[in-house]
């Protein structure tokens, strides 16, 4: 049983998130803030840059993961989609031989993309759209696009009939069809240099008592949302403490291609290789704290080198009280090593 010292528990919590990962992570820290019965508002701010048009639908797979998620209506076992999914229409468009096959869009998901794609021909913004099909789901925290510009992640990966030898491919083909199984050469999250924060993510992080990166994506999930021009900075200047959890656990990434992608930007796969890539605060960088699994404690004094304050403790989001107690980690060494200096 968790049993969370009430001093440690902010009153504003800012959350980066990602998919599948993120998600499961929020459920910890919603199941935290129960126990605590503390009165916390949670800002999620969701990565876009996995976006995708498909058959004319705008799609948002990682708003759509948190949303389902905290809300009660994801596919426990897949991680994403709905529950009691049925995929008739799939079938349909592939009997039509309408492309891409590789990317389903379940029955039930699609009443989702049909509501958010007529409202952006109306002339809502993503995060309009955002909390009105959030009005019916009820996660629990306040759900923000990182941005309301078009940004879309395409991955560079090796071909031989191509007059460079490579091509790009969007992410969702990257890691749905591909399997993320051929090499990447480079990651390039197009529109994000024109993008500009979604209406208040800056505002969230600004005012924030604890900011928080959970395990995630480093690439294309944190990765793309720390490029979103004016996000930086803002984690940058917050007063709040920036806690992060490695998505590395023992040389290896726990789910996805972390490590592909990692390579392909020239970084290690390893927990303290990911907290040097994120950089501490005091050096220009972005993490003040960061929390690596007990599998990697000999991280630990390589990470503490870089100027951020570092902790070995589980991290394997088994259930939701074990992901829980590894947020209380994270409140606790925001507490014990930065509240003295924020």
């Amino acid at each position: 049983m968790i049993s969370p010292d009430p001093s440690l528990t902010p009153a504003r919590v800012t959350v980066l998130s990602g998919g599948v990962g993120g998600a499961r992570f929020l459920q910890g820290l919603l199941h935290l803030i129960d126990v605590t019965g503390a009165a916390t508002e949670v800002t999620v701010v969701a990565n876009t840059a996995d976006d995708i048009w498909l058959h004319g639908l705008k799609v948002c797979p990682d708003l759509d993961t948190v949303m389902y998620t905290l809300g009660g209506g994801i596919d426990t076992e897949r991680g994403w989609g709905r529950t009691d999914e049925t995929w008739h229409a799939r079938d349909e468009l592939a009997a039509y031989g309408v492309e891409p096959t590789w990317f389903g869009l379940g029955d039930r998901d699609l009443a989702t993309h049909l509501v958010r794609t007529q409202m952006l021909d109306a002339g809502y913004s993503l995060s309009a759209v955002t909390a009105a099909l959030c009005d019916r789901w009820k996660p629990g925290v306040r759900l923000l696009p990182m941005t309301d510009d078009r940004v879309e992640t395409h991955v560079a990966i090796d071909d031989d009939q191509a007059p460079s030898g490579q091509r790009a491919v969007h992410f969702q083909e990257y890691w749905v069809r591909l399997h993320a199984e051929v090499p990447a050469r480079a990651v390039v999250p197009v529109g994000i240099d024109r993008a500009t924060p979604a209406p208040g993510v800056v505002e969230a992080i600004r005012d924030a008592e604890l900011v928080l990166v959970p395990p995630s994506n480093p690439v294309v999930s944190i990765g793309t949302i720390l490029a979103v021009p004016g996000i930086g900075e803002a984690l940058r200047s917050t007063a709040a403490p920036v806690v992060g959890v490695s998505p590395i656990v023992g040389g290896h990434h726990v789910r996805g291609m972390a490590a592909q992608l990692l390579t392909a930007i020239g970084v290690e796969t390893g927990a303290g290789a990911v907290a040097e890539h994120y950089g501490a605060r005091g050096a220009g960088g972005l993490l003040d704290g960061w929390l690596v699994d007990t599998a990697d404690a000999d991280e630990v004094a390589r990470v503490e080198g870089t100027g951020i304050a570092c902790r070995a403790v589980p991290l394997m989001m088994t259930d939701t009280e074990a992901t829980a107690r590894m947020v209380l980690e994270a409140y606790a060494l925001a507490a014990e090593h930065l509240g003295a200096d924020r």
